[in-house]
């Protein structure tokens, strides 16, 4: 029998290292973050530079790719994330902005694209809480912002992403999001009351959707600046709760995934769409969520929709994200996996590492 979501003497066995506190946290890691961005070195040439690159891989990634998000709508540079070794063939020179985000300082993919940096000559950042990376850099004059942060890097979206927000305000590519902010934090306590694992299933709609999914593979769709959000989504399902996730773009999903939604048969029962929508998507991409949502329907898929609420992008982004920690928290409960160790990550470094055979 799955567990019981609105028994709470249950939460420490299959959450020992207290998962849901970190998740809980992340208002005041949203209001640390900002701190420390406001009082990080930061020198005044980095503001002629006409693009930045953040590198990292999951949790310390996925700041950049929100960030990104935002900085399409409206933001004055170009703003790219690189996951992988390499940097791309046209960074080369001060013109670019290029960011080393580690929340461990070892990811190996982010210090070899990071070296490549400095040996083309790009402006150089670094975001992490220690490790190598942090270390090179001070030994190189490189400007370091380190923020403290027990946990698994997913955990510390709030200082991943809001450590860069607060970088681009200072420099003046994007609009001073102090105020924003101080809402988010506000309306983030709001909403989790809401989702608290002390609030009954009957009214809560984090466990009820957790429930929806139990059994499927969750395909999660966005458009905009919650395509983002989406693969945030997706990232969470795969790491807290242990099991497979897909996400999706639209409208490019309209021009290829729609062909496929029925086949093969056997799947359609074990797969669950999610569209996460904004008031802020597109006039005709909120067309295509009504039609695709038909489309799903008539595949005999089930559909769920989870709205972003706020009077911004990014108070609606942070609701978002917000209520997917919770909803892959108790998805983890009902998988009864535990959500804080990666285990096949471990193998994975150690099988890089030569520290263990197949």
């Amino acid at each position: 029998m799955p567990f019981q979501l609105d028994d709470l003497s249950g939460y420490p066995a299959f959450d020992p290292a207290q998962m849901r506190e970190k998740i809980k946290a992340m208002p005041w890691h949203v209001q640390d973050a900002w701190r420390i961005a406001q009082a990080s070195p930061l020198p005044d040439d980095y503001r002629q530079v006409q693009r930045i690159v953040v590198l990292g891989m999951g949790g310390s990634a996925i700041g950049g790719d929100l960030l990104g998000g935002l900085m399409a709508q409206a933001g004055t540079v170009p703003l790219e994330v690189v996951r992988g070794y390499n940097l791309p063939h046209y960074v080369s020179g001060p013109d670019t902005l290029v960011i080393g985000s580690s929340k461990s300082g070892d990811t190996e993919e982010t210090l070899s694209a990071f070296a490549q940096a400095q040996e083309r000559g790009a402006r150089l950042l670094v975001i992490s809480t220690g490790g190598e990376i942090t270390a090179s850099a001070h030994q190189a004059g490189i400007p370091v912002w380190t923020f403290t942060f027990e946990g698994q890097p997913r955990a510390a979206v709030g200082y991943s992403f809001v450590l860069l927000l607060g970088l681009v305000c200072r420099l003046g590519f994007y609009p001073d999001a102090a105020q924003e902010l101080d809402q988010t934090m506000a309306h983030l306590t709001t909403w989790q009351a809401k989702w608290v694992p002390e609030v009954p299933t009957t009214a809560n709609k984090a466990k009820q959707l957790a429930q929806a999914l139990y059994g499927k593979i969750p395909a999660i769709f966005g458009s905009g600046f919650l395509t983002a959000v989406a693969r945030r989504w997706k990232g969470q399902f795969n790491e807290n709760a242990k099991q497979w996730g897909v996400w999706e773009d639209m409208p490019e999903l309209n021009h290829n995934l729609v062909v496929g939604l029925g086949h093969p048969q056997a799947a359609i029962d074990h797969i669950a769409v999610i569209f996460l929508r904004s008031t802020f998507d597109h006039p005709q991409v909120q067309v295509r969520y009504d039609i695709t949502g038909d489309l799903v329907r008539r595949n005999n898929t089930a559909l769920y929709q989870v709205h972003g609420e706020g009077d911004t992008p990014l108070v609606q982004m942070f609701h978002l994200i917000h209520f997917g920690d919770y909803v892959s928290y108790y998805l983890t409960a009902l998988n009864g996996a535990d959500p804080t160790p990666v285990e096949n990550i471990v193998y994975l470094k150690d099988r890089l590492a030569g520290k263990q055979s197949a």
